[in-house]
């Protein structure tokens, strides 16, 4: 019975050490703080999102870029050959210029890497219906 609170505190700490990757990537409720302050003056996303000034980010993970109905893309955009991922949209959205020349998106780009893990966690939950 003397172990069982070392029992339980290893149990503790296995199960904190498989969750901290799901944490590790970032915080969606940031994220959306970040996306309302940030993003929303020209993107929309979640239910019944539509194209705005820029295009509606409904299931933008996995979507090849330029490829929203009815939204004129830059022909940048649209021959950039990115299929949007965690990788391709952080490394994008530190300097949207730099990363695509000739796009449409006239943004500084989030400088902090938790700023980018935080709106990936929030945009990357959205499927292509709007539903998380």
């Amino acid at each position: 019975m003397k172990y069982t609170g070392i029992v339980f505190a290893a149990a503790g700490l296995l199960t904190m050490a498989a969750l901290a990757p799901a944490y590790a990537a970032g915080d969606a409720a940031a994220g959306e703080q970040i996306f309302e302050h940030t993003c929303h003056l020209c993107h929309q996303i979640g239910p019944g999102a539509k194209n705005f000034v820029g295009p509606e980010l409904n299931g933008l993970n996995g979507r090849k870029a330029g490829t929203v109905a009815d939204y004129a893309y830059s022909d940048a955009m649209k021959n950039s050959g990115i299929t949007w991922g965690e990788d391709a949209f952080k490394k994008y959205i530190t300097n949207p210029q730099a990363d695509i020349p000739g796009i449409k998106m006239f943004f500084a780009g989030l400088e902090k890497t938790s700023q980018r893990d935080n709106i990936w966690a929030y945009i990357s939950q959205f499927k292509a219906d709007g539903s998380k």
